[in-house]
């Protein structure tokens, strides 16, 4: 058993003083999450890094910004910190080349360093973000730091299918699963020799990972792990748990929770049977999940002000929990018992229109055509099991940390070969 605690590759840097770092200029890809542990207190790796003497000249914002204040596709403009007074870029804009690291922005930077807490599903798009920052940094000769952390589900579950070229976006850059369980960096090193990218990459792993257990869950020391929000609307690990799954209801006109302290655990809009949908979804959702009947109202985004009919849901039981097949049985319910009231969002969605939202977030049209059709979930799923046996085949080289159980752990021939 993993006894020693988990340290997230920040942390690690810090005890070595950032000497990876000295006598660069440096630029930190970073918002709320990028914390160490120092002396019984939490510092961000921005602060730890000054105090330390290295010379960080430039911040890059992902989505939601360094602060993570802007709720999910609201723009972010570049300008100046007044916490870290460093200027800093953003990389979400307006409009979709603003997701890339503009070429001017890497000017006088010697190096890149990136340390943002992912959630572990495809469509949350900072993994995304760092793999557009390594095609940059190609292109410039910019080394680039990755400090890895925890994929916060654990690193043995992968649910889901791929993402052909033609179904490409924010939401789906990376053709992997929506739950991939994966750290950034092994993406990061999964995206650059399937690119074929020439840039200097240099992990700094976090230590310590129970790759089997979820974030709440590791051994840590007296301090553990912050949760701090890595975006707006994931204020826990549990949002984070149902999230495969919960983002599917963006592609619809229901509520997803935003607007509420509980996104992603509370669905529902007007004028629903919260009774019947609650029934409906119990009866076709994945073990591990209960729905309850509930009213609630979202104070902005869709039905803002509005109270909504719906269901609370509640993860009873993790190891069993299959998140993305119970976003569609959600969808699927809500289809059934209120067909007057469901739509398929109409709206661009991350920068894309003349694709469903729904299709760009499942890789392709297949669940939203069968749901419309009235087939089951499992027709809605048929790709998943040989999607999910070709990305474990394609990442295998590429991890970072032995898996011992799921499609991600060693095979027969190379089971005692340890990853680097």
């Amino acid at each position: 058993m993993n006894t020693k605690p988990y340290l997230a590759g920040a942390e690690i840097a810090h005890q070595s003083g950032w000497q990876l770092l000295q006598g660069q200029r440096v630029a930190v890809v970073c918002n709320p999450t990028s914390l160490v542990r120092i002396d019984g207190r939490r510092l961000h790796i921005v602060d730890a890094m000054a105090q330390a003497g290295v010379d960080v000249v430039r911040l890059f914002g992902p989505e939601h910004g360094v602060w993570a204040t802007a709720q999910d596709m609201i723009g972010v403009d570049s300008g100046w910190d007044p916490i870290f007074d460093l200027p800093v870029a953003s990389l979400y804009g307006y409009d979709a080349d603003s997701l890339v690291l503009r070429a001017d922005t890497l000017d006088g930077i010697d190096l890149l360093v990136f340390d943002v807490q992912d959630v572990g599903a495809r469509y949350y798009t900072y993994a995304a973000t760092l793999c557009m920052a390594l095609d940059a940094c190609a292109e410039r000769d910019v080394r680039v730091v990755v400090l890895d952390r925890a994929n916060p589900l654990g690193g043995e579950q992968v649910e889901g299918n791929t993402v052909p070229l033609d179904y490409r976006s924010f939401v789906g850059w990376i053709d992997i699963p929506q739950r991939h369980g994966l750290t950034v960096a092994e993406i990061a090193a999964l995206h650059v020799a399937e690119k074929g990218l020439k840039v200097d990459v240099q992990v700094v792993d976090c230590r310590g990972w129970q790759v089997g257990r979820f974030l709440d869950e590791q051994h840590v020391g007296t301090l553990p792990p912050a949760w701090t929000p890595p975006s707006p609307n994931m204020p826990t690990v549990e949002t984070a748990v149902l999230y495969p799954g919960g983002c599917l209801i963006e592609a619809t006109n229901l509520s997803e929770g935003r607007g509420t302290t509980r996104p992603f655990e509370v669905i529902g809009a007007p004028g629903m049977n919260a009774n019947a949908f609650a029934e409906r979804v119990m009866a076709l959702a994945a073990p591990g999940l209960i729905a309850r009947p509930l009213l609630f109202e979202p104070m902005f985004q869709k039905w803002g002000g509005a109270t909504c009919a719906g269901v609370a849901l509640e993860c009873t039981d993790r190891a069993a929990l299959r998140s993305v097949r119970s976003g569609l049985a959600v969808i699927a319910a809500a289809m059934e018992v209120a067909p007057e009231q469901f739509a398929w969002r109409a709206e661009a969605y991350e920068f894309v229109d003349e694709i469903s939202a729904m299709d760009l977030l499942m890789g392709g049209a297949l669940a939203r055509e069968t749901l419309m059709d009235g087939g089951s979930l499992d027709e809605a799923t048929a790709d998943f099991a040989a999607a999910e046996a070709r990305f474990a085949a394609r990442v295998r080289p590429h991890l970072r940390y032995v898996r011992k159980n799921g499609l991600l752990a060693a095979g027969a021939d190379d089971a005692d070969v340890a990853i680097s």
